[in-house]
């Protein structure tokens, strides 16, 4: 078995080197012209990366920055009775929307109407009192100048007049007091705005001095203000921003995109909060339309100012990187370039770049995660100058 083993690797041996000797003779024998062309065509190129690229342009940006905030009522009211009395009726219910000087609440007012009517008595006889007194000081002047009285009673007679008057002044003192007190029994509201619960219903004894939560609070509803954070940072730009004027102040839907109304910049606090580091501001609300509701959240969008003829590049050009922030930039042989860029502000879906792109130059915008510098692309443009696709050159 030895030598049959050995008998078949000679054969395979001679086998391969005859099959060597044909191929080389094969190709020895081929055409001078084949064997060029052989060694002269060029490996097969990679196949490029489709990308989304879009043109940067330069354009006026607004300067804004966003915070949350908190819609606050201008006043509130907590409406209390200012007499003692029983509530007789009742004319407003949960929520109503009500104006200045409307009719609230009536209390019994009998106990306080006969106080009147005794003021208005004490100052009809204080009235006669009074009359009395200043024709017995006439007469008792006319009866010195006869030389039949003495000083003395013109004195006595001119000190009672004078008291007789005093007390005219105490009881119409008295009788407006009680007046005053009679208009207390109608409840009145004191503001425009909305009522929030009616604690009190007909037939409740009410007191001047009742604490608690009163008869009703009324909320003012139109305008309302909004109250948000900066930090501390923007203080400088939003000084400088309220001393050239209104400052517009957009509110948005928390958590939304949806406008809820435009109003100014009204206040800026006095100081910078140490703990969190920033600025509390306020701004005006109309509220026409009662979309917003003191105690909401809302969304502030504040316009600081405009960056004039900025570049500018959609937001989803720019890549997070260990050095900072770069872009893929599509040069015209088709071939991408890492670009480190400095940016700015953002507005919406657009970013601006302070350096390191010009306008007119492409960045990519989708497919950048299989991109390495030097890749060669096939790139379809958005953005200014329409939609198309192109290869670059030697496509």
């Amino acid at each position: 078995m030895r030598y049959v083993r050995l008998i078949l690797v000679g054969l395979a041996l001679s086998g391969a080197a005859g099959y060597g000797a044909y191929a080389r003779l094969g190709n020895e024998s081929a055409s001078p012209d084949a064997r060029a062309a052989q060694k002269a065509s060029p490996p097969a190129e990679a196949p490029r990366i489709a990308v989304v690229s879009a043109v940067a342009t330069r354009q006026d940006v607004p300067v804004t920055r966003r915070s949350v905030g908190w819609v606050e009522p201008v006043a509130t009211v907590m409406v209390r009775a200012r007499v003692e009395g029983e509530v007789v009726e009742q004319l407003v219910r949960d929520g109503q929307i009500v104006k200045k000087g409307d009719l609230l609440f009536r209390i019994d007012d009998r106990e306080i109407r006969a106080a009147i009517a005794k003021d208005e008595a004490a100052l009809a006889r204080d009235q006669a009192t009074l009359a009395r007194a200043q024709a017995d000081a006439r007469r008792a002047r006319d009866l010195l100048e006869k030389r039949v009285a003495a000083p003395q009673q013109v004195d006595q007679a001119e000190a009672e007049a004078k008291i007789a008057a005093a007390n005219i002044q105490a009881d119409q003192a008295a009788l407006d007091a009680d007046r005053i007190r009679l208009g207390y029994t109608q409840v009145r509201a004191p503001i425009d705005g909305r009522l929030g619960v009616v604690r009190v219903t007909p037939g409740n004894i009410v007191r001047a001095s009742d604490g608690g939560e009163g008869l009703v609070t009324i909320t003012q509803m139109k305008p309302l203000r909004i109250s948000f954070t900066l930090p501390e940072r923007d203080l400088p730009t939003l000084r400088a921003a309220a001393a050239q004027g209104e400052v517009p102040v957009r509110v948005l839907a928390h958590g939304g995109t949806g406008p809820q109304g435009q109003g100014t910049l009204d206040f800026i606090d006095s100081g910078v909060d140490p703990t969190s580091g920033t600025i509390t501001a306020k701004a005006l609300l109309p509220n026409e339309d009662g979309s917003l509701w003191p105690g909401q959240y809302v969304d502030v969008e504040i316009e600081l100012g405009r960056h004039e003829h900025a570049v500018t590049v959609p937001l989803a050009a720019v890549q997070p990187g260990q050095d900072g922030p770069f872009v893929y930039v599509v040069g015209a042989d088709g071939k991408v370039a890492v670009r480190k860029v400095v940016t700015g502000e953002t507005h919406g879906d657009v970013v601006v770049v302070d350096k390191g792109i010009e306008p007119g130059e492409h960045v990519v915008i989708e497919g950048q995660q299989r991109l390495r510098d030097g890749t060669r692309v096939a790139e379809k443009v958005t953005g200014a100058g329409g939609t198309g696709t192109k290869q670059g050159a030697g496509a």
